[in-house]
């Protein structure tokens, strides 16, 4: 029968393309009960973001991986749509380094840091702000007008000196400027800031972005910072995968770090993590940016996918016993535990 035979029995003739759909057809993968629970788990959680703010610290594989960023995006303006109310922080590496390699100029680093003479410098500043900044500014207007692009020297947002000369314009914060990053949010928009910084003699500085992360997070007084990295989050032993950590204090922490016993490339992410959470912020979280929808995952469960470090003993109980669903959602939540077991 083609598009425009009469259905037996129906009461009008079709004219065109059918679109009625049978309910087989759309089926999900798990039934209708495990949706609705996981829909109220997340109910407690929207609310508690919802009106707060949240700074994303964006790098790694899920930057560099099309797919990745573009479900990264998705889940960032999720989050927006919620009335959270979000920051980006990014770095560039692989791309300073192919740009680098372009110009053949060396790429060398020093206790993890790059070397960046003038020359790099400006390698540094074309990439950050003219490529990539603009690269997830275009990824997140995809979805329509809701993001705009930052450099850490817009409105002196960022203000650095030199952390070693040896460094070259490698930059120290001094402060974070957070007047112009407000003034953005308040506009409904989310900054996405390229960590080049201004600095006090007038040049420019390169600046870790996990480093500059943790201070735009105390200094915007973020509810969250969340570093979105490469692996699952801060183990205690690295090469024993069941020690995977997913809850601990800001004391603990600092215990951590002060025991030397941690992995290299993990430090500077738990520096700037004590950095937010002494500056103001509650709760700071290491996640992996390739697990798909991470984000979601960690924010919006109960278990989480990551680490999450909390700025009070206060906090961490919070987070083991969250504050209850309203009235309303409560009785339907009862109404499906109710009617499951009848439910085929």
């Amino acid at each position: 029968m083609d598009s425009t035979t009469a259905l037996p029995g129906h009461p009008f003739q079709p004219t065109g393309e059918f679109y009625m759909k049978y309910a087989r057809d759309r089926r999900s993968s798990i039934s209708n009960e495990q949706t609705a629970k996981l829909l109220f788990e997340a109910l407690p959680w929207i609310k508690n973001l919802t009106g707060k703010t949240i700074v994303i610290k964006y790098g790694g594989a899920a930057m560099v991986d099309e797919q990745l960023r573009a479900d990264v995006m998705g889940d960032i303006l999720l989050l927006k749509i919620i009335g959270a109310n979000i920051v980006i922080v990014h770095g560039g590496g692989a791309d300073i380094n192919e740009a680098l390699s372009h110009y053949d100029l060396p790429v060398e680093f020093k206790g993890g840091q790059r070397v960046t003479t003038p020359e790099v410098m400006e390698i540094v500043r074309e990439v950050l702000v003219g490529k990539v900044n603009q690269e997830l500014v275009a990824a997140l207007n995809r979805h329509g007008s809701v993001a705009v692009g930052v450099a850490g020297t817009d409105a002196g947002t960022i203000i650095a000196e030199t952390l070693d000369p040896d460094l070259g314009r490698v930059g120290k914060i001094v402060r974070v400027n957070a007047d112009y990053l407000t003034s953005v949010m308040a506009s409904e928009y989310i900054p996405v800031v390229a960590t080049v910084a201004q600095g006090e003699d007038g040049g420019f500085y390169n600046i870790n972005a996990d480093v500059a992360a943790g201070a735009i997070a105390a200094a915007v007084h973020a509810h969250k910072a969340i570093f979105l990295t490469d692996v699952d989050g801060l183990y205690e032993d690295f090469s024993d995968k069941d020690s995977l950590i997913s809850n601990l204090t800001l004391e603990e922490c600092e215990a951590m770090l002060a025991g030397g016993t941690l992995a290299k490339g993990m430090i500077p992410k738990l520096q700037s993590c004590v950095e937010a959470l002494k500056g103001g912020v509650f709760r700071a979280h290491i996640i992996n940016g390739t697990t798909p929808h991470a984000l979601l995952l960690e924010l919006l469960t109960d278990a989480g996918v990551g680490t999450v470090i909390h700025s009070t003993q206060e906090a961490y109980e919070f987070d083991q016993h969250p504050h209850p669903l309203g009235t309303f959602a409560s009785r339907l939540a009862e109404n499906i535990d109710a009617s499951a077991g009848g439910v085929q």
